[in-house]
């Protein structure tokens, strides 16, 4: 129900794709989420080597473009915040563009060119979690002002009503990409 102001809601970067929004699937791929046995936080760090690539395709794209947007990485979880900063911080190709990692409760009242979303949750129990809140993903969803990228598992998010109806937002977008298109 998210709709943009009309003075900005053709806000797009300058590539290929040429999209606002894009769903990747992580489903199938085996990209089961971890549990940190200390503070039960969730993370998913091959959800992260997906956005990386992704990330590395588009910051091509927008140097070949000469735009360079502003970028954060946002999870509803902490410790998959703690391993893509830790990542972001060891890849010095990705360091200099002061890419931005942060849970969605500590990015509130922020916004970037970019936005990714890192789900996190991939269990065949279907369970959700955080996720559930569905005020905070209204808030994280609408940080991006040129593109939202949300990765994620389907077959675990998509038993959710909500997340149901934003898969079929992103695949009548033809928005909708599979992880394996990322996967090296």
């Amino acid at each position: 129900r998210l709709r943009a102001a009309p003075e900005i809601a053709e806000r797009k970067l300058n590539i290929l794709s040429n999209q606002q929004v894009q769903f990747i699937d992580t489903a199938g791929c085996g990209f089961e989420e971890k549990t940190n046995s200390n503070s039960l936080s969730k993370r998913n760090p091959d959800e992260y080597l997906i956005i990386r690539e992704h990330l590395l395709q588009l910051l091509q794209e927008c140097i070949e473009g000469k735009e360079m947007p502003s970028i954060a990485i946002i999870s509803p979880y902490k410790d998959q915040v703690r391993w893509i900063a830790s990542e972001l911080k060891a890849e010095s190709t990705l360091d200099e563009f002061g890419i931005e990692s942060s849970t969605i409760d500590g990015f509130q009242g922020q916004e970037r060119d970019v936005i990714y979303i890192s789900l996190v949750r991939s269990n065949g129990k279907g369970e959700i979690g955080f996720l559930k809140d569905y005020r905070r993903m209204n808030v994280a969803m609408s940080r991006a002002r040129k593109l939202l990228v949300v990765v994620g598992d389907s077959s675990t998010v998509g038993k959710d009503k909500f997340y149901s109806q934003f898969l079929d937002f992103a695949d009548k977008l033809q928005a909708y990409k599979t992880a394996w298109e990322y996967m090296k």
